[in-house]
């Protein structure tokens, strides 16, 4: 088996382009990548295109690299608590594109499983559905919505081995696993590396071939709004 550990976080992005699409985990403050986040900041990289559940807040998450004028555009469902989110929305500087939130998991899946679109009923006769295909289906209007695939995914996961096996915990497990569908590149943080083959069945997640490596950062508290979170993220993967 490969070895998929890279020694840090910069090694794990360096693939990361201007332009580039990535898909990021997290739900609220669940799972967020936080090690990857702000080595992405620090990387710099302009133009992105970021999909995920929410901006996350001032000082962490996606909202940092919207202050220093990196997104392009932002698909997600949640504006969450950023003031920096809401000033930059409300001046139009980066596109965004709202989804609401079941409808953002299924399209993400639809996307690493190669679906090339569904329907559903969610949002018909609302702005949601403005410029898209609508047909009937047992009487109930439905809407067709299109996969989302993206050039990487930023990934966080609660226990991980060197060879990409997984681990989410509980609330942050909501995206992740479909996150892992994405079939150009996967980047994994991750609290606590184990050695290969402690998991319990119950708890693995797939080994993928198109993984680009894992490995560990630090535990440390933030302050994330009105929570003491611990910052249980780990850092990245190298091409393989």
């Amino acid at each position: 088996m490969i070895d998929k550990r890279v020694p840090n976080a910069e090694d794990a992005l360096r693939d990361l382009k201007e332009g580039s699409s990535i898909l990021v985990g997290g739900f609220g403050v669940s799972g967020m990548p936080e090690h990857l986040l702000r080595a992405l900041l620090q990387k710099g990289t302009k133009g992105l295109t970021l999909i995920s559940n929410n901006p996350g807040t001032d000082q962490h998450g996606i909202a940092p690299l919207m202050k220093a004028g990196m997104v392009r555009k932002m698909i997600l469902s949640y504006g969450g608590f950023s003031k920096t989110f809401e000033e930059i929305s409300l001046k139009g500087s980066v596109e965004l594109e709202w989804v609401p939130q079941g409808t953002l998991a299924e399209r993400i899946r639809a996307g690493g499983a190669g679906v090339g679109g569904f329907y559903t009923p969610t949002g018909y006769g609302t702005m949601v559905a403005e410029g898209k295909e609508t047909r009937q289906f047992d009487g109930k209007w439905q809407i067709l919505e299109l996969p989302i695939r993206a050039d990487f995914s930023l990934i966080k996961a609660f226990r991980g081995d060197p060879y990409g096996n997984l681990l989410f915990r509980k609330t942050a497990r909501g995206f992740l696993v479909s996150l892992l569908a994405e079939i150009n590149g996967v980047i994994i943080g991750q609290r606590k590396q184990v050695e290969a083959g402690r998991f319990q069945h119950s708890g693995r997640a797939c080994g993928k071939r198109e993984l680009k490596g894992v490995g560990r950062g630090s535990r440390r508290a933030e302050n994330y709004g009105p929570l003491q979170i611990p910052n249980d993220d780990i850092i990245l993967p190298q091409e393989i």
